[in-house]
């Protein structure tokens, strides 16, 4: 039963969060009630629950009727850190095994996807307070470091470092933030 309560309040500064970040968010209660990112993570923290447990059909069943609603597909083997923004949301793809971290922002159209190169762990790492721009794709079992910035249409293939910015087709940096 705690674990469910923990799971709320985990939702609850889900949605302060976006709320926070959102300079169009003008309540936590439009948040919940109105935005599809939101509603993806809500989604997907059920689904999520469900695979855990092996109840895969159960699970996919969940986060395909996400994706129908939102527009946002996220598979529900992911995992996804806590306050993540998912902004305006559409075409949004986050794989199986990709991992993402906490206090991250992702725009529409972004892809975290594998490039079947991979057998098992095949999607990136996405550290924490990372910013993943309009349209970009990260592929493959790569790590995207804590305070990263990715740049809108970026494709990245590489690992990149701690509080990098990166820009590009291939994405490459372009400022190192010291942290």
């Amino acid at each position: 039963m705690n674990s469910f309560f923990n799971g709320i309040k985990n939702l609850y500064l889900d949605a302060k969060n976006i709320k926070n970040k959102d300079p169009a968010a003008s309540n936590i209660i439009t948040v919940i009630l109105l935005y599809p990112g939101f509603h993806a993570i809500l989604f997907h923290r059920i689904a999520h629950f469900f695979y855990k447990f092996k109840l895969y059909f159960l699970a996919r069943l969940i986060s395909q009727f996400s994706r129908f609603l939102t527009g946002i597909e996220i598979h529900p083997g992911a995992v996804i850190g806590n306050r993540l923004l998912i902004d305006h949301g559409m075409g949004v793809v986050i794989g199986q095994t990709a991992i993402v971290g906490d206090d991250c922002t992702i725009y529409h159209q972004v892809t975290l996807g594998g490039t079947g190169k991979e057998n098992k762990k095949r999607h990136p790492t996405i550290g924490n307070n990372v910013i993943i721009g309009t349209g970009s794709k990260v592929l493959g079992n790569i790590k995207i470091a804590d305070n990263v910035k990715i740049g809108a249409n970026s494709v990245v293939l590489k690992d990149v470092e701690i509080g990098a910015t990166v820009v590009g087709v291939p994405a490459r940096v372009v400022k190192v933030e010291k942290i």
